[in-house]
């Protein structure tokens, strides 16, 4: 009978706590507004440098935007489009972007997992510095790599004619003609994106079980073999993603033809798509016609990644 209060005393504490204890449902609107307090913030930079310039930039696309009507433009439907494929330069403009993509990756791709397998075997010495080394070109910033390459193809003092010369070859004029100075944007490109596909097919090859190489080494296997048959297969699921992202920068890689050739010289003839767009816009002012074409560049890229990853089975784990 004495314990009588202090057990009414303790049921009335429980159940004022019961009663003041967040439920379940108040805990769940806790932890919605933590969370769009953390994403607030990114949702609202995403917007502001991503959607909006994105809309923005469909909406123009649709309209005859240009420094005659920069101030009371209208749209006008799907012409600008019609413009685009019906532009003269264009298809001359798209193949020379196919070609510069295309052997641009090649090159990327396979210097990069040749010297990565090379850096990988056991007897190859002082690999950390060899690394280093060969990832400067992509540490350095591009517009610096691209002007030094630009200036080693000066006709007259440039460091690839001199080394030409040294050779008993006669100088060329690399910048002065449409071809060479396509070809010395390439090269230079060359140089600035192979140390990419390196590191990234060196850290694929660092997951490959040791033991299927040397279950092949029993079973007679040259290197070749084992090369097209262990690493070739157990690189694609790393190499494969690692492509498309090199593809789609290199297709969009304006720095580097623009600096190279002095935006697009000699005459306008080393232009690839992305260049273009910038020369439209900003040297010729037109913004509806360029709005246009950089969407022809997006629907073009779009298109890219889903054929390609879906014919690849990048998704697909090969272990």
């Amino acid at each position: 009978m004495l314990n009588a209060p202090n057990d009414a005393m303790g049921m009335e504490a429980a159940t004022l706590a019961t009663e003041t204890a967040p439920g379940p449902r108040s805990q769940a609107w806790g932890r919605r507004l933590f969370l769009l307090g953390l994403l607030g913030p990114t949702a609202v930079v995403v917007l502001a440098v991503v959607a909006f310039p994105f809309v923005y930039n469909v909406a123009i696309s649709f309209s005859n935007m240009n420094i005659y009507t920069l101030r009371d433009w209208e749209l006008i439907g799907l012409d600008q489009y019609a413009a685009v494929f019906a532009e003269p330069a264009f298809w001359s403009v798209f193949l020379k972007t196919i070609i510069w993509t295309a052997v641009n990756v090649v090159f990327h791709v396979g210097l990069g997992v040749f010297l990565a397998v090379i850096l990988h075997q056991s007897f190859i010495k002082g690999k950390s510095a060899w690394r280093v080394l060969l990832i400067l070109p992509w540490a350095v910033p591009q517009y610096i790599t691209a002007l030094t390459w630009r200036g080693m193809f000066n006709f007259e003092f440039g460091a690839v004619n001199l080394l030409i010369e040294s050779f008993g070859g006669g100088a060329i004029s690399w910048l002065s003609d449409p071809v060479t100075a396509f070809v010395a944007a390439i090269l230079t490109n060359i140089w600035l994106g192979f140390p990419f596909m390196m590191v990234i097919a060196l850290g694929g090859l660092q997951s490959i079980p040791g033991e299927l190489y040397e279950a092949a080494e029993v079973d007679g296997a040259s290197a070749w073999t084992q090369f097209w048959q262990i690493t070739a297969p157990l690189l694609k699921p790393v190499m494969v993603p690692a492509i498309t992202l090199g593809t789609i920068w290199t297709f969009n890689n304006i720095n580097v033809v623009w600096l190279v050739s002095n935006g697009g010289e000699p005459n306008d003839q080393t232009h690839i798509l992305v260049s273009y767009v910038y020369e439209a816009a900003f040297s010729m002012y037109r913004f509806g016609w360029a709005a246009a074409l950089s969407m022809v560049i997006f629907a073009i890229l779009f298109l890219f990644t889903q054929v390609f990853l879906n014919r690849t089975q990048a998704t697909e784990s090969m272990y």
